[in-house]
């Protein structure tokens, strides 16, 4: 475990329940997942497509609300939130990396990594230089002017860790964040995130069916049609 675990967990997951649709066509996505996160711990969660992956990271990061169960993340329970509420934390101590980049096709590196920093009105010169930092330590110092269409798609991907990590979360969820990227560069951004987890004690939660990202992993969850099978 990262050194800077510590006994009081980031994040406590209970008895977590989630369906979509009704009757005899339900999708039961989540049934009874139970599990905690420490701080500066990296959590792989593993499974087939369909095992619950996605679902389990989108309730934690209060994109989608649990049927039942309860979840809390550094204290605050998420499931009793309404979506203001959802939304201000995911703005302030939780970040999300998603498949697809999310990048804002308009904007350079530079203004993309900063984006969050300009939603939390940090004083320009603060958040020049965590920026600056940021594509630095991602490699990307040269490609700062860059807008997306102009970056491969690992340089996409790297800018939207920077991104992610631009505020400092206390809980980084990544759902396949290196699934749409060679072998070279998923192993330079899973390096990346797991320096990440110790050099900031940031708590992480990834799904990923990379084995080298399960061999970083400080512990591996293993979902099977909605149950948690092994930790």
């Amino acid at each position: 475990m990262s050194r800077h675990a510590r006994p009081d967990p980031v994040v406590v997951v209970e008895d977590l329940h989630r369906s979509y649709g009704s009757g005899p066509t339900a999708v039961h996505a989540l049934r009874g997942v139970s599990f905690t996160a420490q701080r500066g711990e990296l959590v792989a969660i593993v499974g087939r497509s369909g095992s619950g992956k996605t679902s389990l990271l989108n309730v934690v990061a209060g994109l989608e609300q649990a049927d039942a169960g309860r979840v809390s993340v550094a204290g605050t329970d998420v499931t009793a939130l309404d979506e203001d509420g959802r939304d201000g934390l995911r703005g302030d101590g939780v970040s999300m990396i998603l498949q697809g980049f999310g990048l804002v096709a308009e904007l350079s590196a530079t203004e993309n990594v900063g984006l969050p920093l300009r939603l939390q009105r940090w004083p320009s010169a603060r958040r020049e230089q965590r920026v600056a930092t940021l594509l630095n330590l991602v490699g990307l110092d040269g490609h700062a002017a860059h807008r997306p269409d102009e970056l491969s798609g690992g340089q996409m991907q790297r800018v939207a860790v920077a991104r992610a990590l631009a505020a400092s979360p206390t809980l980084l969820v990544a759902d396949e964040p290196t699934g749409q990227l060679d072998t070279d560069t998923g192993l330079a951004v899973m390096a990346l995130i797991r320096g990440v987890v110790e050099a900031e004690g940031t708590t992480a939660l990834l799904s990923t069916h990379d084995p080298v990202m399960i061999a970083l992993a400080d512990r591996v969850l293993h979902l099977e049609d909605g149950r948690l099978t092994g930790a």
